[in-house]
């Protein structure tokens, strides 16, 4: 059991497994809990219209889809319902990175995706998932959840994204599951998962004191 209050910033870690993933999908509503409650202001989840529910969800799991559109469409596809809001969408991929190299394509933001259309190109594993994250940025949902949000991007790059979470995300409720450990120590909240089971849950000073399985898995990186 734990508490995540409105605008706080927990990170989850643990190993393989351990089930992170699962316990993101039974906050979202994918699952719903064979014992216990998911409670939102007091309310059981399963009580709440699940369509208002994901309204104000921004999720990005491990498979996330590579959209086959232009840049500026393939980020702004996260609000799918409002016009697209070019400046939004420019912020978004410098906060994630992406713009890093949709700046440099012939067509920029209005450059085909995929390399089945005429002139169109296909990004690496690190860009598309760059693009997802800025979909989450341009999303800018009440509570996003970012699943392993940058295994195929660099430490330092992964570093920069996480800092604009809890930085240009203010007051905004945000769950990240990494294992780096180096990245999530700024985290309002760490709770380390183990088969299944929070075995710990505290800032990353208080966990590196109780000299537990944090601070293990953390000087072990």
């Amino acid at each position: 059991s734990f508490v995540l209050e409105s605008g706080e910033k927990m990170a989850v870690v643990g190993l393989n497994g351990a089930g992170k993933t699962t316990l993101i999908k039974l906050l979202c509503r994918v699952y719903d809990p064979t014992e216990g409650q998911v409670l939102i202001d007091g309310v059981d989840l399963r009580d709440i219209d699940i369509e208002y529910w994901r309204s104000n969800l921004g999720v990005l799991f491990q498979d996330f889809t590579n959209y086959q559109m232009t840049a500026r469409e393939a980020i702004a596809v996260s609000r799918p319902d409002e016009p697209i809001d070019d400046e939004k969408v420019r912020w978004a991929a410098q906060m994630s990175g992406a713009a890093d190299f949709i700046e440099e394509l012939p067509k920029k933001y209005n450059h085909l995706l995929w390399k089945g259309f005429h002139d169109g190109v296909e990004l690496s594993k690190g860009q598309y998932q760059r693009m997802a994250v800025a979909r989450i940025f341009y999303r800018d949902a009440l509570v996003s959840i970012l699943d392993e949000p940058t295994s195929a991007i660099d430490a330092v790059a992964e570093e920069k994204i996480f800092e604009v979470l809890e930085t240009k995300m203010e007051g905004k409720t945000s769950i990240l599951i990494s294992h780096r450990f180096s990245t999530v120590k700024n985290a309002d909240k760490i709770a380390v998962v183990e088969h299944g089971e929070l075995k710990e849950l505290g800032s990353h000073k208080e966990l590196m004191t109780k000299k537990g399985r944090y601070a293990e898995l953390y000087n072990m990186q």
